[in-house]
């Protein structure tokens, strides 16, 4: 719930209180309820504290425990609290003013540097153990909440956030230029593969699901966990699958609803979100406290080109569970005047790196934005549900019982799907074996597997080395994202592996931090990201209905208008290209001088580049907000900005 920083000389040499005091006031630029600092000898620790649990107000931040000899600075919220208590045998008189950052110390007073692996939640903390004379610091399972670093001989740094390790003297701030090139290369929506970088090439992070000791001038960073399966479930009826993932879920959620202020959601028209804020409202029900709801839409004068089976604009949807869930106080935000172009320096600021998800920069901000007038505290979110709560693609199911020749079963689910969605049963078979045989589907069809245009130079690329580095990872380069092992495997690599996790997190760290609030994500919570991996996959896709789990289960929670809603899909976003009109000569002008930047040029592809600014020069279309080619020029003109930071 803070911004947290310090500073351990290795070198033994006393703190230069300067360079604490440098640290504390680059964090300045965030809200806080409290500042504290604490040092010895060597060691200092900043925190700069927003209280959004109950327990958080008034904490003493850093906390030194004489008798334990330990010192703390922590940026968490811990969900597992009462099983912490039983297993630290916590006096019941003590739990109810406990704070997080003191369960943290007596975890690792009892565990050690095993202690990670028994909290859930979102955390990132450092501690100085006096007896030791060492640091010991965790970052959460998925990396919810960053923490970045500078180390070199003599002393090592940490903080939340980038700019303030830059504000000290010894930190030169220089361009990493592998950190760059992944970047550049990878034209899916992740940053990079590699999980401890940073564009700043002294600056790494702490990955996610990793301790770290810091004794001497040697750092030792283990993985403490994984999110994966621990067994499959073996339940008697889908009545029993039910049962188990309500009952997980609702823990998750009711879990994220401590806040000493009010409670808020992010609201779209689809399962996930719709889910979460109908478990939520369930939870606040007894005690009469209502949720703040936040949509995005597209202005009123917005024409909608997508396809008949896409929707902009989500409002029908949300006004269902508006209405159904009760207890909600709804926000219906166009932010009209609003555009992904003349937000870029804001959030070159926030994420102190380049991005790609523009289409939806104005909106995401935005919702922080309206929350934090409203005076939420907690902004609850289903971020990652698509590869929990609400996973189960049909055509990926069903093409998988063709490779195992599940004749009967494939006919009878084609039977069932297309009575619900409509159109002709066997005309899906096609489509079924083109998932099941994707190299088949390409010989057949060879235009079908075109390639995303890349924005790095290929000299850069060459000189790099990037491609060889990004196959080690298991990236494909025409994809730009995992693998051709199937939409499975691919679940599977994205919580075995850790670098698609950095780029959203810090996003929403440093929001958060800006905003005084805390996004929390149930579809993301440990205990809910193993059950949903342990789970059969027949009860994700079952009688023609994919994320079959998740409707099931959210019967009495949504609309059916929602919850088995299976013909129309939200598409946010759309209207990017609309939103900048009015400053498309403007963009195309800095897209120009983009092409005779020769430092930039260096790294980004020019060739590619004029090409897509001759298709943007015919116009702002609205219909190709999805085109590659438009969205390459957006991208590029971020980083053309960001790179501005080094000369």
């Amino acid at each position: 719930m803070s911004a947290i920083t310090g500073i351990y000389n290795i070198n033994d040499e006393p703190i230069q209180m300067e360079q604490g005091r440098k640290l504390m006031q680059a964090l300045e630029r965030f809200p806080a309820d409290d500042a504290s600092v604490w040092h010895s000898h060597n060691v200092f620790f900043g925190c700069h504290a927003q209280w959004i649990t109950p327990e958080s107000v008034g904490e003493l931040l850093p906390y030194y425990d004489s008798e334990r000899q330990l010192a703390i600075t922590a940026d968490a919220i811990i969900d597992n609290r009462e099983e912490l208590f039983e297993r630290l045998g916590i006096k019941r008189d003590r739990r109810k003013t406990m704070t997080d950052s003191e369960l943290i110390l007596l975890s690792y007073s009892k565990w050690g540097e095993e202690s990670p692996k028994y909290l859930i939640g979102d955390f990132a903390y450092m501690i100085w153990d006096e007896k030791k004379q060492q640091l010991f610091g965790a970052r959460d399972l998925s990396g919810y909440r960053t923490l970045y670093y500078y180390r070199d001989n003599v002393r090592f740094a940490f903080c939340t956030t980038i700019e303030p390790l830059l504000s000290l003297p010894y930190v030169e701030k220089k361009l990493n230029e592998e950190w760059l090139a992944e970047y550049l290369a990878i034209t899916g929506p992740i940053n990079t593969a590699s999980e401890s970088t940073t564009p700043y090439k002294n600056v790494d992070q702490i990955p996610p699901s990793h301790s770290f000791v810091v004794r001497g001038n040697h750092i030792k960073l283990t993985r403490y966990g994984f999110l994966n399966a621990r067994e499959t479930l073996k339940f008697k009826s889908n009545e029993e699958y039910v049962e188990a993932f309500q009952e997980v879920f609702q823990e998750a959620v009711i879990s994220r609803l401590r806040a000493r202020r009010k409670i808020g959601a992010q609201l779209s028209g689809g399962l996930d979100s719709g889910a979460v804020v109908g478990f939520a409202a369930r939870a606040l029900r007894d005690s009469q406290q209502k949720i703040h709801t936040f949509s995005y839409i597209p202005p009123k004068d917005f024409v909608d080109f997508t396809p008949n089976y896409m929707i902009a604009n989500e409002t029908p949807y949300i006004q269902s569970t508006v209405q159904y869930v009760g207890g909600i106080i709804p926000h219906y935000l166009d932010f009209k005047g609003r555009d992904s172009y003349t937000e870029i320096d804001s959030y070159l600021d926030v994420m102190e790196m380049p991005y790609k998800f523009f289409e939806n920069s104005f909106w995401i901000k935005g919702i922080f934005e309206a929350a934090a007038e409203q005076g939420i505290g907690i902004l609850l979110n289903g971020d990652r549900g698509n590869f929990t709560v609400s996973w189960g693609s049909t055509y990926d199911y069903y093409a998988s019982l063709l490779k195992r020749v599940k004749w009967v079963r494939l006919f009878q689910e084609l039977h069932q799907f297309s009575s619900k969605v409509g159109g002709p049963r066997l005309g899906r078979l096609p489509i079924v074996a083109g998932v099941a045989f994707p190299k088949l589907e390409q010989m057949l069809s060879p235009g079908s597997g075109w390639r995303l245009p890349s924005m790095i130079n290929p000299d850069f690329a060459n000189k790099s080395g990037v491609y060889d580095r990004l196959q080690e990872y298991g990236i494909n380069r025409k994809k730009g994202w995992v693998t051709d092992l199937g939409i499975y495997r691919e679940r599977e690599i994205f919580f075995e592996r850790l670098f698609p996790w950095n780029t959203g997190n810090a996003l929403t760290t440093k929001l958060s931090l800006r905003y005084g609030l805390w996004k929390r994500d149930p579809t993301n919570d440990a205990r809910v990201v193993r059950f949903c991996l342990s789970v059969p996959e027949e009860q994700y896709v079952q009688n023609g209905m994919d994320r079959a789990l998740i409707r099931q289960s959210t019967k009495g929670y949504l609309p059916d208008e929602v919850r088995l809603n299976q013909t129309v899909k939200g598409v946010q976003g759309a209207d990017w290209v609309y939103r900048m009109i009015p400053f498309w000569n403007k963009f195309l002008k800095e897209a120009e001088l983009l092409t005779q930047d020769g430092i930039t040029l260096q790294y980004l592809n020019g060739e590619v580049i004029k090409s897509a600014l001759e298709k943007a020069r015919q116009g702002p279309k609205i219909e190709l907000a999805t085109d590659p080619e438009y969205k390459l020029l957006v991208r590029s003109v971020i980083v053309y900005r960001f790179m501005k930071k080094f000369t």
